[in-house]
């Protein structure tokens, strides 16, 4: 592979980087006299806690860098490719993708569908493995590249080539038990869709993969997402209440064969099922050492933990001027944004709104927060007397840039709505009761 130097797009604020003057533009051509490939090299490389990095400013200046640091501290510089070189893209076309069935004139990285390695081992990414090379199986292997995320589905071979159109994909459990050979960790996501990999398939995925125990890890599995845009696509059918409590009934048979067999449950539905059912979401110790939050498991149950750590005995009696929060969520979630309304009704003038907000842009089938777009957001609240501030969870929003999916800005949406907006951490991580109640700009 080609060694590459990297163009910086973004320098940290506070960071190494700024201390040393590398901005956006630069070029970072070395580290130790060393090259690089791409991200995983570059983090190897800059790991130690003496560096010397030769840069190429954006004026065409050369520079020599000392750097004294501590043992893996990062450097704090971002790339304006993720991986440095080219991210691997996704050659399937899969009954089910998501980014298939999205409108067009969304923020342009939205469509880009990655399906590479690195992102895999680096971000917890999931990635199908179709289109890896034997060059890139044997450097997982030799730089033990542990652990990674894989998108599995099926394990029947007929089946996983048909769900991912790619002929390729049938082949999955030899490179699995490859990988499981090198003791590469692994953890699989399964997107369930009803009539296809259900059922019976679903058993045989299940056993397939637990027999891979204890390399592979757990499996997640996560309701097909259907929108509003399935023109010309492949006919599927939303998870409905009976598919979900089928599911769940099954799910929970394997669980127990799983902890006699596994001591682990390995299987862990998304919150979404029990949530469709109307069940109440499982206790701390279900989700064990919660592997899947990114696949949406568990995610309410950190939210209630959280909850559960509040004191009442901090809540004022009284605010001293009267107060009104807007609170928005989605369909499913929001039984659970009403025990916050519950928590803070003692407080007087204090008075809390909760606005569910449908999905009209991708459709009502698409049900969780993190996929509202601002436009909903505007049309669902307006001419409606929001209060002092509205409270967006931070799933809405891209990063710290405070941006939705559809491109609208925060302060977009505050000028259209009148109201002040201020995001909080939509499992209530490091969010204290009086964070709500306390009306400071956010951005």
């Amino acid at each position: 592979m080609t060694k590459k130097s990297g163009i910086i797009e973004k320098v940290e604020p506070g960071s190494i980087a700024e201390e040393v003057g590398l901005a956006p533009g630069d070029e970072l051509v070395s580290i130790d006299g060393e090259s690089f490939r791409d991200i995983i090299d570059y983090r190897f490389l800059c790991a130690g806690e003496e560096l010397e990095l030769r840069v190429v400013k954006e004026d065409g200046e050369e520079w020599e860098v000392d750097i004294e640091k501590d043992y893996d501290e990062d450097l704090g510089i971002i790339f304006t490719s993720p991986t440095i070189d080219q991210i691997k893209e996704c050659q399937n076309r899969c009954i089910f993708c998501f980014i298939e069935q999205m409108p067009g004139g969304m923020r342009p990285t939205l469509y880009i569908k990655d399906d590479d390695y690195r992102l895999s081992f680096l971000y917890g990414n999931f990635v199908t493995l179709t289109n890896l090379k034997e060059e890139d199986i044997q450097r997982i292997e030799r730089e033990h590249l542990s652990p990674l995320y894989v998108s599995v589905h099926a394990t029947k071979p007929a089946l996983r080539n048909k769900m991912m159109n790619c002929r390729k994909a049938g082949k999955i459990m030899d490179l699995l038990e490859r990988l499981a050979r090198a003791s590469i960790e692994l953890h699989g996501q399964i997107v369930l869709c009803p009539g296809v990999n259900d059922g019976n398939n679903l058993d045989r995925t299940l056993e397939d993969l637990a027999g891979l125990w204890p390399s592979f890890k757990s499996v997640a599995l996560v309701p097909v997402g259907i929108t509003r845009y399935r023109d010309k696509l492949f006919p599927l059918n939303p998870v409905k209440k009976e598919d979900a409590e089928k599911l769940l009934e099954q799910v929970g048979k394997w669980q127990e064969k799983f902890i006699d067999r596994l001591g682990s449950r390995f299987v862990f539905p998304a919150d979404e099922f029990f949530l469709k059912v109307g069940q109440e979401i499982p206790s701390h110790e279900y989700y064990e050492d919660y592997p899947q939050t990114e696949n949406g498991v568990g995610l309410i149950r950190i939210f209630l933990n959280n909850l559960e750590k509040w004191e009442e005995a901090s809540l004022p009696a009284k605010l001293e001027e009267p107060l009104t929060l807007s609170l928005v969520t989605g369909v499913l979630a929001r039984p659970y944004l009403a025990k916050i309304k519950e928590f803070f009704k003692p407080v007087q003038n204090l008075k809390i709104k909760i606005w569910e907000v449908e999905n009209i842009y991708f459709g009502p089938e698409v049900t969780v927060a993190g996929l509202i777009c601002g436009k909903d957001i505007i049309d669902v609240l307006s001419d409606n007397q929001l209060g002092d501030l509205l409270l967006l969870p931070d799933v809405m929003v891209k990063d710290q840039d405070s941006i939705l999916l559809d491109d609208f800005h925060i302060s977009e949406i505050e000028d259209i709505l009148q109201v002040k907006i201020k995001i909080l951490n939509s499992l209530l991580q490091g969010v204290e009761p009086g964070d709500f109640y306390t009306v400071k700009e956010e951005h």
